[in-house]
């Protein structure tokens, strides 16, 4: 049984996101059924099941005495994405932080991030400047890279409730990059390198995906009620990377109001809002995540 494997490099260069190799994945077959198909199992009884055998039974017994499927297949993740054709997508360690929609059926890699969502409001949230500046500060960086941390980043991020103003923003986001994306043959990383280069001007490309992010920013402030704030988006510097973004004084504000509202939902005590922008965000009930 071969599938598509998806990893970090497939999703941040390919301009589709589609995967570059293919992996053996007999999911949770008995050894007979696995067996059925010659070619795929001549080659992981010849390529895994040596180094498989060698280990220790009592401490690995899948590993050892069902070698031909995954050690950590990861049933969870597979049943809640069962029933969709789409789902989101991050690689886990980027420039970026931007989710990208990819067709299920794939085998994604321990480089991927996959939410088990396939809605346009979804993907706006998690694309907003509110969620890249919550990764960038609750997560870990190496130099301009962030590394995404689920149980850091998405599990206290508390995120606004659906609206349609999110989902025309998300579908725009979804369709105008794709084009642009296979149209220039440049990856996810290629483009954002274009769009947050102060030096690219008149690209209308690049000028319409900037003005994408500025209703996506937008829809995500008034998701939360948040409208008040000026987010004046232009070139910004923040933690060495210099991005297309709200101002330092609205991503201040808007950092803030993140942590308090993670706060709020965790239950906790309310504190002066200096002492609530320092403090630890706290991971949320599981009814606030997408399952």
């Amino acid at each position: 049984m071969l599938f598509p494997y998806l990893n970090g490099e497939d999703l941040n260069s390919r301009p589709d996101a589609s995967a570059s190799r293919w992996v053996v994945d007999f999911r949770e077959m008995p050894e007979v059924e696995a067996a059925s198909y010659s070619l795929p199992w001549s080659r992981v009884y010849d390529a895994v099941r040596p180094e498989r055998s060698s280990k220790d039974a009592a401490k690995y017994p899948r590993m050892v005495y069902e070698w031909w499927k995954f050690w950590n297949a990861r049933p969870v993740m597979r049943a809640a994405i069962a029933d969709l054709s789409e789902v989101l997508v991050i690689a886990r360690v980027s420039k970026t932080v931007m989710p990208l929609r990819v067709a299920t059926g794939q085998v994604p890699s321990e480089a991927c991030v996959v939410f088990a969502t396939d809605s346009y409001g979804d993907q706006a949230v998690l694309s907003s400047s509110l969620h890249q500046l919550w990764a960038i500060t609750y997560g870990s960086t190496l130099e301009t890279r962030v590394r995404y941390t689920p149980s850091d980043v998405f599990e206290t991020f508390p995120r606004p409730l659906a609206t349609s103003r999110l989902d025309a923003a998300g579908r725009a986001l979804d369709v105008e990059r794709r084009t642009i994306m296979r149209q220039r043959d440049i990856g996810l990383t290629k483009l954002y390198n274009l769009v947050n280069d102060g030096a690219v001007q008149g690209d209308k490309d690049v000028n319409l995906l900037r003005q994408i992010h500025v209703e996506v920013d937008a829809a995500a402030m008034a998701a939360y009620g948040w409208d008040d704030v000026e987010l004046d988006h232009g070139f910004h510097e923040f933690r060495q990377m210099v991005r297309w973004s709200p101002s330092p004084l609205a991503r201040v504000e808007a950092l803030d109001r993140l942590l308090l509202e993670n706060h709020r939902r965790a239950g906790s005590q309310a504190a002066d809002h200096g002492q609530q922008s320092s403090s630890k965000p706290r991971p949320l009930e599981p009814d606030t995540l997408f399952g």
